[in-house]
């Protein structure tokens, strides 16, 4: 079967090449082509299903219309609603998005963002694996790359994320006012920065109680294994807590499990706070208090300051932390009840 050009098409219309393409490509009105003549060209595109040539368009204009984003594990619901939400605005900008997941491997994020860069895509959004922005800083010299999510502390590139300091500080500090002292938190990767900033946040929720030697942190990744075994290893103790916070809702569900098979109730014996919203959680039996992270505003801003890059329109190096809220629905006990 042939395959239809705009040559082709610019036969059996009557119309110049230029016309047809100029039509094809959005370009109608710029160029004053009346709507008749719109009409003809469109009709005939559809009915023989004519599809641009993606690559000579490349050639033509240095754009893809292709944009990477890398993520640590997309079975991690945190991570697939980033994707949506980033998937759903590139298509306003009439981008598409290539997947990768790094796998929270830094091998695997490099070769990744490699695979990337050799298919030419316009820009990078990132959510980093590792500890060190030194790759990413190279790369985006010749990409443009704006981090999302997680972050460096001494990094140029542009980010958003969520202030996780403050909201980690602000349920701890719920848990403390409702006369909590054992409070166990079972944290991510300990190199991420949202790692460290949640947990930073605790321990100086807990200092200004005067009990920062009362910290108990443990656990080395955002998985449901991590929240089980780490729970599981905190309720042996001699002391066990009186309330968990963890630190991702897979940590959460995992901590859930754990206190199950131990015969806790939640909150009765266990009162637990997570970090990260979901509707689900309302309909677990309680529903869990947890940490919001405003993940669509953080999605949008990113594609947006990708896209200010591409068009020149400098975003100043935009490094942005959003405000999180806390949503207190009723796994947390007061202690101060008779």
């Amino acid at each position: 079967m042939q395959k239809e050009t705009l040559i082709t098409i610019a036969e059996r219309t009557g119309f110049s090449i230029s016309t047809v393409s100029r039509v094809l490509n959005g370009k109608a009105q710029k160029y004053r082509i009346g709507a008749k003549t719109v009409e003809i060209i469109t009709e005939e595109a559809r009915k023989c299903n004519y599809q641009p040539n993606v690559t000579a368009q490349s050639l033509r204009t240095r754009r893809t219309n292709t944009i990477g984003l890398v993520v640590p594990n997309i079975d991690n619901p945190f991570f697939a609603n980033i994707a949506n939400v980033i998937i759903h605005e590139a298509r306003l900008y009439h981008y598409t998005v290539i997947l990768i997941d790094s796998m929270e491997n830094e091998r695997d994020e490099r070769e990744g963002i490699d695979s990337l860069m050799s298919r030419n895509i316009d820009g990078i959004i990132v959510v980093p694996c590792g500890g060190d922005s030194r790759m990413l800083e190279q790369a985006a010299q010749r990409t443009p790359i704006v981090l999302i999510d997680r972050y460096f502390s001494d990094t140029t590139l542009p980010y958003v994320s969520t202030d996780n300091y403050l909201g980690s500080y602000n349920a701890t500090r719920m848990l403390l006012e409702m006369g909590h002292r054992r409070i166990c938190c079972i944290q991510g990767p300990p190199s991420s920065i949202t790692t460290i900033e949640r947990v930073r946040g605790y321990r100086e929720a807990l200092q200004s109680y005067g009990l920062e030697d009362q910290a108990r942190v443990s656990g080395t990744d955002f998985t449901i294994q991590n929240g089980y075994v780490e729970a599981k290893l905190a309720f042996a103790r001699a002391e066990p807590p009186t309330a968990i916070f963890a630190l991702s809702n897979t940590i959460l569900l995992g901590t859930i499990k754990a206190a199950a098979e131990s015969g806790l109730r939640i909150p009765d014996d266990l009162s637990v706070i997570s970090f990260d919203n979901y509707t689900y959680l309302d309909f677990l039996s309680p529903a869990i208090t947890r940490v919001n992270q405003p993940i669509e505003e953080m999605g949008i801003l990113a594609v947006k300051m990708l896209f200010q890059i591409l068009r020149k329109q400098d975003p100043g190096r935009a490094q942005i932390l959003l405000p999180p809220s806390l949503i207190v629905r009723d796994s947390v006990r007061s202690l101060h009840e008779p």
